[in-house]
């Protein structure tokens, strides 16, 4: 039976990192993969209720995380549709390429810490659009913003669904990963932003041609603003929430999105109902990215079985034995994170080290969060933004890999150092 379950992990696996060449979306990859795995598991094991009991537990720790990303989905959703973006976007003025460089890199970064990457990034590269015309500026721009949109995420319990993870799984408390990893993460981008801004020199930026009619949309400077705001207290608050009630943080962003939601149709109450329905949040419910959802749904669940039978565990201390160093076995997960999708890595991670013997906030725990959070920056597939850039841009697999994968390679191992060095001093 293990044979059969490792096997079929290993073709999902397969299956959901060659998403792209094989033309199969990664999600009916993770949902077969789990359903596969249970099937066998349940077959297998010959104690039904056993399996359900074990099924169940799997299945709340999966629903929280889901809850929770639906929510924070939708809240950004909403703040899109009243392009409360805007707020931040408008203010980016400058000549210089090299300059706009450095503002674009450091509002990803902290964008991206308070809502997520790949909201971060599609808002970003959006951007560019109306900033550069020059594709090839903007394919440059697009690399730089994937590296900070991931540098950023790493920090924050609510910036990369990696960290999310962990946060929710207990692994992490929110202040220690952002005490821990704010200078690491800002040095892993901070270094590519430096060699980048030697070799522009004093490039200027060419923007595009803007008619007289371009205009934001019929969302008012007030309405922008209540909902950018709203939408980002409530996000910044989740931490705070579950610090406080020491409920779980899916329940924090079920709360706030109600009171957006309480806020949103107050607002639009006297309003025509076509304008209306494309503001709500009912509307941002039916916008958000359901494959995604799907996706941790399968993966969580197939991870799940491998813990249930200890298979996990077992390659945690083959790992031990083997390579011995803590620090070297994360930022091996950390590169592989690069080629294949960092969420069924930590997902499985978070199944190999018991909480009994690796408690919260332990090196391993915020070590896996930078490595597994800038790691998939190294190759435009390794992470959710690096995909999401690719598609807005066009960006090649081979342009990138030439241009970004260095940048982001030094990065990742300047961040590495500064966050072990940081450790021994102040542990």
């Amino acid at each position: 039976m293990l044979t059969a379950l490792i096997l079929v992990f290993v073709l999902a696996y397969a299956a959901i990192a060659l998403e792209h060449p094989l033309k199969v979306n990664k999600s009916a990859s993770a949902l077969l993969g789990a359903g596969l795995l249970w099937t066998i598991y349940a077959m297998g094991q010959g104690d039904p209720q056993a399996v359900s009991h074990q099924l169940g537990e799997s299945l709340m720790g999966t629903a929280q995380i889901v809850f929770f990303l639906m929510g924070a989905m939708t809240i950004v959703e909403v703040v899109d549709a009243h392009n409360g973006f805007e707020v931040i976007t408008s203010r980016i003025k400058t000549k210089k390429l090299s300059s706009l460089m450095w503002m674009v890199g450091f509002v990803t970064f902290f964008l991206s810490s308070i809502l997520d990457n790949l909201t971060t990034t599609i808002v970003m590269v959006s951007l560019m659009k109306k900033l550069l015309d020059k594709h090839e500026d903007r394919l440059f721009f697009a690399g730089l913003i994937v590296i900070a949109a991931n540098a950023g995420g790493a920090w924050s319990p609510i910036g990369d669904v990696t960290t999310t993870m962990l946060w929710i799984g207990g692994q992490i408390t929110a202040v220690e990963i952002m005490k821990g990893l704010i200078v690491p993460s800002l040095v892993n981008l901070i270094v590519p932003l430096a060699v980048t801004s030697y070799v522009l020199g004093a490039r200027p930026v060419i923007a595009p041609k803007r008619s007289a009619n371009d205009a934001l949309s019929d969302t008012t400077p007030f309405e922008r603003n209540l909902m950018f705001f709203l939408g980002l207290a409530i996000l910044v608050a989740v931490p705070m929430f579950k610090t406080v009630t020491h409920l779980p943080p899916f329940m924090g962003i079920l709360f706030g999105l109600g009171i957006l939601w309480l806020v949103g149709d107050l607002v639009h109450r006297k309003e025509e109902d076509l304008r209306k329905q494309r503001l709500t949040l009912a509307r941002a419910l039916t916008r958000i990215d359901m494959s995604s959802i799907v996706f941790f749904i399968g993966i969580l669940l197939s991870v799940a079985v491998l813990e249930h039978t200890h298979i996990l565990s077992s390659i945690a201390q083959w790992l031990d034995k083997t390579v011995g160093r803590q620090d070297v076995i994360v930022m091996i997960i950390g590169l592989v994170s690069a080629v294949v999708d960092n969420v069924p890595l930590v997902a499985a991670s978070m199944g190999m080290y018991p909480l009994t013997q690796y408690p919260p906030d332990h090196f391993l725990w915020e070590f896996m969060a930078y490595c597994a959070g800038t790691g998939g920056s190294i190759l435009i597939i390794g992470s959710a933004a690096g995909v999401a850039a690719m598609g807005l841009e066009k960006i090649d697999f081979i342009w990138y890999m030439k241009k970004v994968s260095a940048l982001a390679l030094l990065g990742y191992f300047a961040g590495a150092v500064v966050y072990i060095v940081q450790f021994k001093l102040f542990h």
